[in-house]
């Protein structure tokens, strides 16, 4: 009966061992599972608490961003004829030019490169088929195009863009 009762016990103690640990890995996961998600929470609260309700230094002026306005120089009108594909009638292209400048310091240095821009228009220009200006499409391509060689004529000096007030072909 001794012998029973150790073996009773043993199995009593094995039973114990194995209820114990499945007990233990499963509170551990749980830990491990309530932390991260304790971090992600806390990590959350305390970037939206930074975000929304930390107050600024209210010693600080405020920085008001100065916006230098837009300078415009004319320039005078073009004229010139279209390249003609083979057809006899002659087409002519007549643009009228502003360039868009962001300081009014840049005009006295523009100024004197001006024979240099109306070349580079007027070599473009002639070079132009009607077909090339059709649309909105043809007419930003336009624009892309002379604004990168005034500003090829212009260097070191930059234009913002070139802008039309008027475009006619005949």
């Amino acid at each position: 009966m001794a012998a029973k009762g150790k073996k009773a016990d043993a199995d009593a103690d094995d039973a114990a061992e194995g209820e114990a640990a499945p007990k233990k890995k499963l509170p551990l996961k749980l830990i491990i599972i309530a932390v991260a998600g304790l971090l992600v929470v806390g990590g959350g609260g305390t970037g939206g608490y930074l975000f929304f309700f930390k107050s600024k230094n209210h010693d600080e002026k405020p920085k008001e961003a100065v916006v230098k306005p837009a300078t415009f120089v004319d320039l005078p009108d073009v004229l010139v004829n279209l390249a003609n594909a083979g057809s006899d009638r002659t087409q002519y292209l007549k643009v009228k030019v502003v360039l868009e400048l962001p300081d009014a310091e840049l005009v006295p240095k523009i100024q004197p490169l001006m024979p240099r821009v109306m070349d580079a228009f007027q070599t473009y220009l002639r070079e132009l088929r009607a077909s090339d200006l059709d649309g909105s499409a043809g007419l930003y391509r336009l624009k892309e195009e002379l604004t990168r060689r005034v500003n090829i004529a212009v260097a070191p000096n930059r234009i913002t863009a070139v802008l039309f007030k008027e475009i006619v072909v005949q």
